[in-house]
């Protein structure tokens, strides 16, 4: 059987439209939240894949304590750009979960010191291999010259609006 493809010319909307914001893909603020949907699956499925229960602003926290070690819960809040009041559920959940541990600060008797503990250590080196992987799903539409171009250009918007976020980003004091 022969099958026949028929192209239908749909007329473009004129310049001054098609440049109207009505159209939520032509939006940025709707395109970031639809990676970030996808993102945020991606992450999940292959971390679950490998046989662990993290969130990505769990891994993130993780990653920054080790880094950090001894850093407190504001100063994590700063260093991934996560919201003060409810950094401390991610942090009651990594230490639920034996990841990570609250210590009273030698320097401010109000304030905890947050420390990764050995299975937190073990979790972040076995889980790398599905979070690199779900760096790479995320991408798998485009060149790699393109997967750097984009991380440029997020960074670079990123950057330029950091402080209108309500939670921004904040450089490490070390």
């Amino acid at each position: 059987m022969l099958t026949i493809s028929i192209l239908v010319n749909i007329p473009r909307l004129s310049a001054a439209k098609e440049n109207s914001v009505s159209d939520p893909n032509d939006m940025p603020g709707h395109l970031a939240r639809r990676f970030q949907q996808i993102a945020v699956a991606v992450f999940l499925a292959e971390v679950e894949d490998a046989g662990f229960d993290l969130t990505p602003v769990q891994y993130a926290a993780l990653a920054t304590i080790k880094a950090n070690p001894g850093l407190d819960q504001v100063t994590l809040a700063g260093l991934i750009a996560y919201d003060r009041t409810t950094i401390t559920g991610v942090i009651d959940r990594l230490v639920q979960k034996g990841l990570a541990e609250r210590r009273a600060s030698s320097r401010d008797r109000r304030a905890r010191e947050l420390e990764i503990t050995d299975e937190g250590r073990r979790t972040l080196r076995r889980i790398t291999p599905a979070v690199e992987s779900a760096q790479r799903i995320m991408l798998r539409g485009l060149s790699a010259k393109e997967g750097e171009e984009l991380m440029r250009l997020l960074r670079k918007a990123i950057a330029a609006g950091n402080d209108l976020s309500r939670a921004p980003l904040r450089e490490s004091q070390a």
